[in-house]
């Protein structure tokens, strides 16, 4: 086979893997249209191949439950094509808007250590601050959360001064999963004491938190008891504890 046949070659598959890519992301195509091009790319297997089921997360089927269907069936054959997929899905993190399907597939291919290095690597590139969506770093939040490792609490703890509410509640809730009192408790307490803090649901959650890890509110008793929701109360060592009869409620979820 000469050279020209072989650039012909490649050209020929580099031409059916778009088709196949713009056919998967088709909207107002039929699903088992969709299904067949998802296939074809599964058996591709390269990056681009790859990179283009990925993409398959991001379309919104009209139909719901055969939009469900497709993007299992897309989360299931990526993992079982394990850590090789890791370069793409990292690529696709930082482009994507929304990134919850690929952050729970990147924590069934990746090891703790691959995974922490890629979540780290699209941190940076939404550091804490005014994003126009702040979907992304809301969803980077409650995944280093479900982590539950304390070294990630410096990671999270400057998000706790991000611009949106949604980010900042995200973040607290992260804070306390991952437990880490040395990095997490003074930035915590300056944000409950924080008169530029409006939120009532995150001081509540706040107050939530050290009721259930018992860190003491050292430094910070007479601006915490200030800023205490009427649900929550100081013990003489200074522990946030819930008043009796009352569960704190009203924290919600990000």
């Amino acid at each position: 086979m000469g050279l020209l046949d072989l650039f012909n070659k490649s050209s020929r598959a580099e031409r059916g893997r778009q088709k196949n890519i713009e056919r998967a992301l088709k909207k107002y195509a039929q699903s088992p249209d969709r299904m067949k091009a998802l296939e074809a790319l599964r058996d591709d297997g390269s990056p681009e191949a790859i990179y283009g089921m990925l993409r398959r997360f991001a379309l919104m089927y009209d139909k719901s439950i055969e939009d469900e269907q497709e993007k299992d069936w897309v989360f299931d054959t990526l993992c079982e094509k394990g850590a090789s997929i890791i370069p793409e899905l990292k690529r696709y993190l930082l482009a994507a808007d929304s990134i919850s399907w690929p952050l729970r597939l990147l924590g069934k291919v990746a090891s703790r250590p691959q995974e922490i290095e890629v979540l780290r690597a699209v941190l940076e590139k939404h550091e804490p601050g005014y994003e126009r969506d702040p979907s992304k770093k809301i969803q980077l939040m409650s995944r280093l959360g479900a982590l539950k490792d304390a070294a990630l609490a410096s990671l999270i703890a400057p998000y706790l001064a991000d611009m949106d509410e949604g980010v900042r509640f995200a973040s607290v809730e992260a804070l306390f999963r991952a437990k880490n009192e040395e990095v997490s408790r003074e930035p915590l307490l300056e944000l409950f004491v924080s008169d530029k803090e409006e939120s009532l649901r995150i001081r509540i959650r706040i107050a939530e938190g050290f009721a259930d890890v018992a860190w003491l509110v050292r430094g910070h008793r007479g601006l915490v008891e200030k800023k205490l929701p009427d649900q929550f109360q100081l013990d003489r060592e200074g522990h946030i504890k819930r008043k009796p009869g009352r569960d704190g409620g009203g924290s919600g979820q990000a």
